[in-house]
């Protein structure tokens, strides 16, 4: 079978705390309620995919306990192929523990888990190699250098799309280039961007120059309720966002990266694929939890049009 989309990265469950403020340090806040989903950055991308009805499936790890079975099963409820998921007969699957106040912003503690235990010689290559796009997104520890070697090997008819996140942004690039040299499309927020380049004192686009040894393809950079600036070395695009009800922040991001690349594999234009990649994420954010609210290929009918109008 031939994916559209294989994803590689952490697995967690997130037990997100909805709260009335993020407590700073010798601080105090009360919880108001409780919501348990599944989680992980690139699972949460590949439920995005599966909606929008693209053929998807996950590599990465769990353990053998209650969280790891909950997370296998959501990601087949979601038709997301688990053949690549490897399971590991000890340790515990990984978690988020998260804090979610009344603006919707969040605080987030990881517990990585198996999912930092992952070697290349585990990797179902077979399944890694019959896809379009590899989506990569951060490990906190040595699973890092499974991706790393797992790019090596990748044939050259895969694209690789990578959502860095905070964990990798912090390496900078040096650290990160075995990954950034195979990457076609980056996908960061503004606070990444600044972290992987360490222009602190710099503008945005100069930020996206110090990137261009790299030869990537497509940069786009996630502004949040400000929408996105992409890049692909020909034009630039700054799209505005969709009105939204925000509710929680937690997986906008995922949800973006899904509807670009949503836009991206059926041919769309840049600035319509971060069209769409705005609107999954608008959707999003308007529900608790990273995928509670994400939407199906339906209701992307007609966006483009109706942007089109707008503008």
């Amino acid at each position: 079978m031939t994916f559209d989309v294989v994803g590689f990265g952490a697995l967690n469950l997130d037990k997100l705390y909805q709260v009335n403020k993020i407590a700073g340090e010798d601080d105090e806040s009360f919880i108001k309620d409780l919501n348990v989903s599944c989680g992980g950055s690139a699972a949460n991308t590949l439920i995005g995919l599966s909606r929008l009805n693209l053929k998807t499936a996950f590599l990465g790890k769990v353990a053998r306990d209650r969280e790891g079975e909950i997370l296998l099963h959501n990601l087949e409820d979601e038709r997301v192929n688990t053949e690549g998921v490897i399971i590991s007969p000890e340790g515990r699957s990984g978690s988020v523990m998260g804090f979610v106040d009344e603006e919707g912003e969040r605080a987030l503690y990881v517990d990585s888990g198996v999912n930092d235990e992952i070697k290349l010689e585990e990797i179902d290559l077979n399944l890694a190699f019959n896809t379009k796009i590899m989506h990569l997104t951060s490990f906190v520890g040595d699973s890092i250098h499974a991706q790393e070697g797992l790019l090596d090997k990748l044939p050259p008819s895969v694209k690789v799309s990578l959502d860095p996140g905070r964990i990798y942004a912090e390496k900078g690039l040096e650290d990160l280039s075995e990954i950034l040299e195979r990457t076609d499309i980056l996908l960061l927020n503004r606070t990444e961007l600044k972290l992987l380049t360490r222009n602190i004192h710099k503008t945005m686009e100069e930020e996206i120059e110090s990137l261009k040894n790299f030869d990537i393809d497509i940069i786009v950079v996630k502004l949040g309720e400000r929408g996105c600036y992409a890049v692909d070395g020909e034009s630039s695009y700054s799209v505005e966002t969709f009105p939204a009800n925000c509710q929680d922040t937690t997986g906008a991001g995922d949800a973006f990266n899904a509807g670009f690349i949503f836009g991206y594999l059926k041919g769309e234009n840049l600035e319509d694929s971060c069209v769409m990649g705005n609107y999954v994420a608008a959707q999003c954010v308007e529900d608790f939890g990273g995928t509670t609210n994400l939407p199906d290929a339906s209701k992307l009918k007609g966006i483009l049009t109706d942007s089109n109008k707008k503008n």
